[in-house]
């Protein structure tokens, strides 16, 4: 199928210009300000006045999570569905094994479940336990399966999380095989100490979710992870930093020569701490971890971002329904299962509050949400760009359509959002997915199981570890 995109405002690798892109089958065969020549064409489609980007990249999302709690909301064809609507062609989910299970065996079943995606995903590696055989199945991973990237926790020590000796352990285990290391970094041993002290204190409703987990108790953690990843000689990737306290860390980081890389998540940039403040269902629903925090800490994260001290915008979707997070608002904050939804709504949001508020520029936005997730986990320029011979995922961008989000007609399988009645400006009119015209009419154009399985490397225009 040949396909021409005339005349839209194409924003990708920095630059923003009028022109042409020509499709065929799942690649870009030719970006110009002109292409003349249209002979052939199954489909010529006339995108003035409309912004075209490179399809999204959510590098951190949970579909059909198992937890103790529940199984996230979405599976990998709903939640892969809803991306998709949102402008978001590419994402990157988590295998997560249990403590002693071979991370290959875990693979294969991740693999498996996510099969019936719509989009392209990728797989990063969770590691919650270290073993004499860990660096072997690790080294097979990367080599045959192209996981370039490890999950880390310094929280949940009683399920997930690492020590200290096994974080670094981790650590020279990514050095050795070439991987990058995440880190979940809040000081697990702290959260628990606080949240047995709230319990005893008979500050038991979801409320207190927000006390237990105070933004000290990450800046403590990233400093940490910050500093052991300095004794390893390995960069690190801090996920969903929340906090002034968090951005100081990085900072002070990369001030001192530190390879660090840094990620936020809408919610810590347009949601405060007041949600927890309105009854316990309120509060339930916005129980996450880290925590919503003051509104003093937002302008530390809009200014970490436009500084480029974080890099990327992730979503950390993991959603439930409202009665798995209300059935123990009342009477015990810690079972709440954590988490919330937001795959569809990343670029529609940072667009509305970010882009057009002037908060950031349009290059940049196109760079959060796209080309540097890209670069860091090894899919650049394969994804995140719009030039010749990247795959064909593009975003047809209009930049004045209003809307208001409403959990009643959303894309993604839960029955509420905590972006309930924000109102946006700017959304995806057409989402091509290698080539094939997805979204389009407000509506989804494509089966599941679509999606390809993405193993990715160091390649050629990666900037990964230089972040």
């Amino acid at each position: 199928m040949k396909i021409l995109i005339r005349s839209g405002q194409i924003v990708s690798d920095g630059r923003s210009f009028q022109g042409d892109i020509l499709i065929e089958n799942e690649k870009i065969v030719a970006v110009d300000k002109k292409i003349a020549k249209a002979d052939g064409m199954d489909r010529v489609i006339d995108a003035a006045g409309f912004e075209i980007f490179p399809g999204g990249v959510d590098p951190h999302v949970h579909l059909e999570l198992e937890t103790s709690r529940g199984i996230s909301g979405d599976d990998f064809e709903s939640g892969s569905r809803a991306a998709l609507a949102g402008g978001t062609t590419t994402i990157l989910d988590f295998v997560t094994p249990g403590r002693g299970e071979s991370p290959l065996a875990a693979l294969a079943a991740r693999k498996a479940a996510a099969r019936k995606s719509l989009c392209d995903y990728g797989l990063h590696m969770s590691v919650t336990s270290v073993d004499g055989g860990l660096g072997s199945e690790l080294d097979s991973c990367r080599r045959h399966e192209g996981i370039v990237s490890l999950k880390t926790y310094l929280a949940y020590k009683e399920t997930i999380g690492l020590d200290d000796a096994e974080f670094l352990a981790v650590l020279d285990l990514a050095r050795k095989l070439n991987l990058l290391v995440m880190v979940h970094a809040e000081s697990g041993d702290m959260v628990s100490y606080l949240q047995k002290k709230l319990l005893e204190q008979g500050k038991i409703s979801a409320r207190y979710h927000g006390l237990s987990r105070p933004p000290e108790v990450e800046g403590d953690a990233v400093g940490r992870a910050l500093l052991m990843a300095r004794l390893a000689g390995v960069p690190l990737y801090i996920v969903h930093v929340s906090s002034r306290q968090g951005v100081e860390a990085v900072a002070a980081a990369r001030q001192a020569g530190q390879t660090v890389i840094g990620e936020t998540c809408p919610q810590y940039l347009l949601l405060d701490e007041s949600r927890y403040q309105g009854g316990d269902e309120l509060a339930a629903a916005h129980v996450m971890s880290p925590p919503l925090r003051a509104r003093e800490h937002q302008a530390a994260l809009w200014e970490a971002l436009g500084q480029g001290l974080l890099q990327t915008l992730a979503t950390d979707h993991c959603p439930f329904t409202l009665a798995e997070k209300k059935k123990f608002a009342a009477v015990d904050f810690t079972r709440i299962p954590n988490g919330c939804g937001g795959i569809e709504y990343r670029l529609s949001l940072l667009y509305s509050f970010g882009v057009k508020s002037g908060k950031i520029s349009l290059a940049k936005f196109v760079d959060l949400v796209s080309t540097r997730p890209a670069k860091i986990f090894g899919l650049y320029p394969r994804k995140g760009t719009i030039r010749t011979g990247s795959d064909a995922d593009l975003v047809i961008w209009d930049p004045q359509n209003k809307k208001v989000i409403s959990a009643a007609r959303q894309w993604q399988s839960v029955d509420h959002t905590v972006y309930e009645g924000l109102q946006l400006v700017g959304s995806p009119h057409l989402v091509f997915s290698r080539g094939v015209p997805v979204f389009e009419n407000e509506t989804i154009q494509v089966e599941p199981g679509r999606g390809n399985y993405l193993a990715r490397d160091w390649g050629r225009g990666n900037d990964g570890h230089r972040g």
